[in-house]
């Protein structure tokens, strides 16, 4: 007997839909990772003593150089050591996988794990952009569990028919390839950007706009230059991939949470005075998440006309 040939469902009705794109932190906003940073903290008696804390605390102390300082031996990349790449060891899927199970047990998520449910289940294209060291293949490798963990069997069918149909409205794609080869082609157009990943510094490093910048920033500030940086890159990649398909003439709204305050202020501030003026027809927002008694975060900052219900 001759199989029957399963046709796959294509959602025509993305051609009709506004374009809203998406730029996550990913400690803290999407997931409460248990990974640990090593610290040393000034005691009472005037000494030393190693802590380990987590990304969440570190954003509340990071500054605070009177009590908190990187171990002795090995300065920052022995504090960092668990957020950057391991031969032999994948540390950051390992800790995703630990966050997203206890999850499914119960805990309650990063206030930005909705929204990037949500983000996915459209087929939007978004940006991870995180103060850790690993490679942007580990980032997509994460986010591959993210949607095999948090995605019901029916959201992945809503994900890859949303997926066909901006195949066949942007690039005029008539016959489509596998579900997998599908997802690979959509998170291949995402960005993944983890600021202290050697490949990111040294990218930065060669722009001439912020070899300026880094030359008179504190290390305090060096991290949130550096999520400006990934936020213009992505924010460049979306103008040029809508330029490239004729999506410009359309409203077009980029949206960012982060849970840190220091980079809240510090994109916001950047979005305000740079990116808005450069890219005049792209509507942004930004929302703090450091508040945990927020389920979605606060917004503090809006360039134009923008209201994104859900995010």
């Amino acid at each position: 007997m001759e199989r029957k040939k399963i046709i796959p469902y294509v959602n025509d009705e993305v051609a009709t839909r506004d374009f809203k794109y998406y730029i996550f932190d990913w400690d803290d906003n999407i997931l409460h990772m248990p990974t640990k940073i090593r610290m040393e903290h000034l005691r009472d008696d005037g000494t030393w003593e190693p802590v380990e804390v987590s990304t969440a605390t570190f954003a509340m102390i990071r500054s605070d150089v009177e009590h908190y300082r990187p171990p002795r031996d090995g300065g920052w990349n022995a504090a960092f050591r668990n957020f950057a790449d391991e031969p032999g060891r994948n540390t950051f899927i390992e800790d995703t996988i630990a966050a997203l199970e206890k999850i499914e047990h119960g805990e309650v998520p990063g206030p930005s794990y909705n929204a990037l449910k949500k983000t996915l289940r459209e087929g939007r294209i978004f940006a991870i952009v995180t103060a850790r060291g690993h490679s942007p293949q580990t980032i997509e490798k994460a986010v591959r569990v993210f949607i095999r963990y948090a995605l019901t069997e029916s959201e992945r069918a809503e994900m890859m028919s949303n997926l066909r149909g901006y195949r066949k409205w942007f690039d005029g794609v008539a016959t489509f390839e596998s579900d997998a080869k599908e997802l690979d082609y959509y998170l291949h157009m995402c960005r993944y950007s983890a600021v202290t990943h050697d490949a990111f510094k040294e990218r930065m490093e060669a722009d001439p706009i912020y070899q300026e910048k880094l030359a008179t920033a504190t290390t305090a500030a060096r991290p949130e230059l550096a999520k400006e940086f990934a936020i213009r890159d992505f924010v460049e990649h979306i103008f040029h991939t809508l330029q490239r398909t004729g999506g410009l003439g359309r409203s077009v709204s980029i949206g960012f949470s982060d849970d840190d305050k220091g980079n809240v202020k510090s994109v916001s501030s950047y979005i305000r005075q740079e990116l808005s003026k450069r890219f005049d027809g792209i509507k942004f927002v930004v929302y703090d998440t450091s508040d945990r008694t927020l389920a979605k975060g606060r917004k503090v900052c809006v360039s134009g006309q923008l209201n994104l219900p859900g995010f």
